[in-house]
């Protein structure tokens, strides 16, 4: 089913000869009215050109019209033609829209280190057909994706539609994941900004896959206000929820993965623990290992809880899996195989209690396959 787009906001998308699949690659999302937004991006040094131009262009803190994206090439590594290609994108799209080049931010993602073909874009970008519909932008952001991710909520009549892309090279600090947010809220900048930063932390930046961080990567969110104000209090939550749900989406879709890992620390010292605690868990390969062979092996959880950082006893540690008591301070008899057929659901949820304090966080992660090596051994070849 097609999912509508909030009031104001457009967009579409084209086959621009970008990726050699001859599938969608170049993409537009556009707001008829200037809009507030909110903007993290990766931590990697190696970031592209369109993360260094989005990180200028937040900083000068005017509105945002659009977001021009190509996928299949991550123009990343391409020295200073990389940087004049990025702002080329911009300006084509600018052009194509009638607004100012500040009011048009650029996306990227793909293969590292090959030119992006700029004269494609200059090309496919006045073909692309704007619709109240999220469906081919969603589509066209792709990569080794499986699937779309679109999330969406409603907030006393303002609505708020969620794209992402991500499959592989997801790590916190952020993954190569790009996610868009818009809304028809009247939201100011400032709260915006502050509140975002939290979201991005509590929901894509507690995903992993396999300890990649991207180049390219980033989380947007625009609200253009054409519906009106909504108390904030209302719109955050919902606004979180949007994001969770797309973080969960991405981890499920991870590159040859059977199954979606939920990972939630409880009892921690402080929230930041109880996130690393859980990212940690999600990230570990050898625990990975063992949920895609859906071995109960509890010994990998408590070794990567060790590595996280996070302040525990031992003795006073909890664990168990897809509600299965395994370990409490020490090894619990169980039945392993009712506890390996349980691990055979498509989403299964680890459960820790650090036996420390008040604090809880949750992270997200999947399997890690034969299918998984198969991608990225082939990936350029």
């Amino acid at each position: 089913m097609a999912v509508r787009l909030p009031r104001g906001f457009r967009a579409g998308a084209t086959r621009a000869g970008i990726k050699p699949s001859g599938k969608p690659d170049l993409a537009l999302l556009v707001s008829g009215l200037p809009a507030s937004w909110a903007y993290v991006a990766t931590q990697n040094r190696a970031a592209a050109p369109s993360i260094h131009r989005g990180r200028a262009l937040y900083a000068q803190g005017g509105a945002l019209r659009a977001v021009v994206v190509n996928a299949g090439n991550a123009n990343c590594a391409t020295g200073e033609r990389g940087f004049l290609d990025d702002r080329r994108m911009a300006e084509v799209a600018a052009l194509r829209l009638g607004v100012p080049v500040e009011e048009v931010l650029t996306a990227s993602t793909g293969v590292i280190g090959v030119p992006l073909p700029v004269e494609k874009v200059e090309t496919g970008l006045p073909q692309i057909e704007l619709t109240p519909y999220a469906d081919a932008f969603a589509e066209a952001i792709l990569t080794t994706d499986l699937v779309p991710k679109v999330a969406e909520a409603e907030v006393e009549g303002a609505r708020i539609v969620g794209i992402a892309k991500g499959s592989g090279m997801i790590h916190p600090n952020m993954a190569t994941m790009l996610a868009f947010v818009v809304t028809d809220a009247a939201l100011p900048q400032e709260a915006l900004r502050e509140a975002w930063r939290g979201i991005v932390d509590r929901t894509f930046n507690q995903v992993t896959v396999d300890g990649d961080t991207s180049t390219n990567d980033l989380a947007l969110v625009m609200a253009n206000g054409a519906y009106g104000a909504v108390p904030l209090e209302a719109f955050f939550p919902a606004l979180e929820a949007v994001a969770r749900e797309l973080a969960r989406k991405i981890a499920r879709d991870g590159e040859g993965a059977t199954k979606l890992m939920t990972v939630r620390v409880v009892g921690a010292g402080t929230e930041e623990e109880a996130r690393r605690a859980a990212r940690t868990i999600a990230g570990s390969a050898l625990w990975k290992s063992a949920l895609y062979g859906n071995d109960p092996n509890w010994g990998r959880i408590l070794a990567a809880l060790g590595n996280s950082g996070a302040r525990f006893d031992p003795l006073r540690v909890r664990i168990q899996v897809q509600g299965i008591p395994l370990y409490a301070g020490g090894a619990l008899p169980f039945d392993r195989e009712r506890a390996s057929q349980a691990m055979r659901a498509e989403e299964v949820e680890v459960w820790v209690d650090l036996g420390e304090g008040p604090w809880e966080g949750v992270a997200w992660g999947c399997d890690l396959t034969e299918g998984y090596v198969r991608i990225n051994a082939l990936y350029t070849t």
